[in-house]
């Protein structure tokens, strides 16, 4: 088969995605080599879900209590049957989130060399999927995934000449963060029907835990299978998602890839293996991907509710098919996984061996 021609672009911003794939298809380790084409897959709309009434209430505001039951319901159905919605009235502000998107844009115009160096950023800048064996290992894009302390400055980060990254990322950390609380604490409440209990949800998880990743997905000129995130699931609570309008999200539903449709005043979150876990599979943590797209780059920021290394994820209730474990525990499987076997298992490692299925 003949490999593909490309001509690198971006000044020497790009990183070395082309070289990495066209290696991988020279080895012919995927049985023909080039990805699949990608199959015609359904543009699908999320829940939708007001949060107005939630954040008023946060800021000690308005919202009744019926407001805020009606709406940690339709979230609680969401995440169960889907594991995804969208959320408008969040309080973070197109604007805030234009500023976000234009440092992101001079960001990773930097030089490859810039951003792979071990400075920038305290070294938290990672390109495509350096253990691939396989096309369906590599990921078409690239990131900076920073610990939220080093934005807050309670540890130390080196933003570089890029002056008023820090104060955009922080500013949007702190409305992420009020968003990914509120939700959690309804959902955790739709579950304890105690609002005590659900108040102190999800333990561990403060401002020295959680990251802000920062995604670039650049255009992709290879097959239109080409993964620019490969499958997976997320290993936190869970995730809050601000994206561009080029699209490429896709999830399981029903058993088939659906695309997600942007919607350009929504945030996106998702259930992660951690609020899986807690809600003794209530919540659903569903596997997706972002597909390369050929024409367009793409950027999108994600917020990750994470506890501390030592927190223990807990369980709403017994009996749960789980048995105990720490994030830092489940952090380590994983890697561990990923290092032998080349993908993630996650949580049927923590299974109790003999729970009675449900």
């Amino acid at each position: 088969m003949p490999v593909p021609a490309f001509t690198e672009s971006g000044g020497g911003a790009e990183p070395p995605l082309a070289e990495s794939y066209l290696d991988l298809l020279r080895r012919g380790d995927d049985d023909g080599g080039i990805a699949p084409p990608a199959a015609v897959v359904q543009e699908r709309e999320l829940p939708l879900i007001d949060l107005a009434c939630l954040m008023m209430a946060t800021g000690g505001g308005g919202g009744g209590a019926r407001e805020r039951a009606a709406c940690a319901d339709a979230m609680a159905r969401a995440a169960s049957e889907w594991g995804f919605f969208q959320v408008t009235g969040h309080g973070v502000g197109r604007g805030l989130l234009e500023r976000l998107r234009a440092e992101q844009a001079r960001l990773f115009r930097l030089p490859f060399e810039t951003k792979a160096g071990a400075g920038l950023l305290n070294g938290s800048y990672r390109w495509g999927s350096p253990t691939a064996t396989s096309l369906r290992h590599l990921s078409w894009s690239e990131a900076f995934h920073v610990p939220l302390a080093s934005i807050s400055g309670r540890t130390a980060c080196d933003f570089g000449d890029l002056g008023s990254l820090r104060g955009v990322m922080q500013e949007v950390a702190e409305a992420m963060s009020r968003v990914a609380k509120a939700v959690a604490v309804a959902l955790a409440g739709s579950l304890l029907r105690q609002e005590a209990a659900a108040a102190a949800f999800p333990a561990g998880c403060d401002e020295t835990t959680c990251f802000l990743r920062l995604n670039r997905y650049p255009a992709c000129p290879f097959g239109a299978g080409t993964f620019g995130l490969v499958p997976h699931t997320d290993s936190d609570f869970l995730t809050v998602l601000c994206q561009d309008q080029v699209g490429g999200l896709q999830l399981i539903k029903d058993a088939r890839w659906v695309a997600v449709k942007p919607h350009p005043d929504a945030l996106i979150v998702n259930i992660g293996d951690l609020f899986q876990a807690w809600s003794n599979n209530r919540y659903k943590s569903v596997e997706h991907k972002v597909v390369a797209n050929a024409k367009a780059e793409r950027f999108s920021a994600a917020y990750f509710l994470c506890p501390s290394y030592d927190a223990p994820v807990g369980s709403c209730g017994e009996p749960s098919p789980y048995r105990s474990f720490t994030f830092g525990e489940y952090r380590r499987k994983v890697q561990e996984d990923v290092k032998t076997t080349g993908r993630k298992i996650g949580l049927p490692n923590f299974l109790k061996q003999h729970y009675p299925p449900q």
